[in-house]
């Protein structure tokens, strides 16, 4: 299993609107690709932005370039991105998951 992690951060004021832009967008891109096993999107206040963390989990690499195309670990970004990210990484890093214990998370989540 593969880990794509990429992050952003927005103003403030602007954090709920990103997160609803990236859930129609790039969330929904994920969720649509073959391969894809689940996404999570983090935020927390870093000073007077909001950090957005982005991590999705993938069946293989393959699985991952289907979504992002030939070079992976280039950043995919959409139409209207740029009107709210303040910071965003052009980057994005794929790792290995060698240990999950996701049904454990998922149980207590629902607690």
């Amino acid at each position: 299993m593969i880990l794509r992690r990429w992050r952003g951060a927005v103003r403030a004021e602007d954090a709920e609107a990103y997160l609803a832009h990236q859930d129609e967008t790039g969330v929904r891109a994920y969720r649509e690709t073959p391969g894809n096993l689940g996404v999570l999107v983090l935020r927390r206040p870093v000073g007077d932005l909001v950090e957005v963390v982005t991590l999705s989990l993938w069946n293989s690499m393959d699985a991952v370039r289907r979504f992002a195309g030939d070079q992976p670990e280039v950043a995919v970004f959409y139409p209207g991105d740029d009107d709210l990210l303040v910071e965003k990484d052009l980057h994005v890093d794929h790792h290995e998951v060698v240990d999950a214990d996701l049904d454990r998370a998922l149980q207590l989540r629902a607690e």
